[in-house]
């Protein structure tokens, strides 16, 4: 069930659900606001709760608002496009072939059949990016997982609307964005590290930040590195 609550000018969206703690969160692009509460939480109490946190809403919601946001791609010829934090310009070849992403020096190479409309491209695209995800991650996740001293089962790859990645600490599972193929690898080394934390704290708790410092010190600046890159321009939901 899903309710509202008015704080002032910002409106909170309520989500009761099966789970044991209560959970904000803040999404892009425009700061929308949500909480997700135990099912027999009062409203009451949730509405104290959001009071407590209106401070740090509001520095999450101008942190969002003040962001770069990529212009609409149209995958045209001399666009520009990020690989790893690097800008390339799009040459789309038009060849009766399966259709390919090569990196040639400063241009992306796009092989797409004959008469490929914009969704096909963006396809073959983003499942590229996907792909340089699903390579770069395997020796970054083994290489935390020795240092932290953790086990994950199975990563996934998948376009993810409202974060940078995900952690199932039951299943010893995590989920990065193919949006992180556009960023500075270090910028992926990060993620991969706070989801791995999850699995030692599944809460963003005093002890989460303290395994962060622990196993990366300077995880704030990567993450701060991170959130000034430009976002999409899409309209983020959940």
């Amino acid at each position: 069930m899903v309710m509202q609550i008015e704080l002032g000018d910002i409106t909170v969206d309520v989500v009761l659900k099966d789970i044991k703690n209560i959970h904000l969160s803040v999404y892009p692009p425009s700061g929308r606001v949500r909480i997700s509460a135990p099912a027999r939480m009062s409203l009451d109490t949730i509405r104290v709760f959001a009071i407590s946190k209106l401070d740090w809403i509001k520095r999450q919601q101008r942190k969002l608002q003040e962001q770069e946001r990529e212009a609409p791609r149209e995958y045209l010829d001399r666009e520009s496009h990020t690989v790893w934090g690097n800008r390339y310009l799009l040459k789309v070849v038009e060849a009766d072939e399966a259709p390919s992403v090569e990196l040639q020096h400063s241009q992306i190479l796009l092989r797409a059949r004959p008469g490929a409309d914009e969704a096909k491209k963006q396809a073959v695209l983003e499942e590229w990016y996907r792909q340089q995800l699903k390579q770069a991650a395997p020796p970054l996740i083994a290489k935390w997982e020795a240092l932290m001293g953790v086990k994950i089962e199975r990563f996934f790859v998948q376009r993810m609307k409202t974060r940078w990645g995900s952690c199932n600490p039951g299943a010893r599972t995590i989920r990065l964005n193919t949006e992180l193929a556009k960023k500075p690898r270090e910028c992926l080394e990060y993620i991969i590290v706070h989801e791995a934390a999850h699995l030692l704290e599944p809460t963003h708790n005093a002890r989460f930040v303290a395994l962060m410092d622990r196993f990366m010190p300077n995880w704030q600046f990567y993450r701060d590195r991170l959130n000034r890159f430009p976002v999409s321009h899409e309209t983020w939901g959940y």
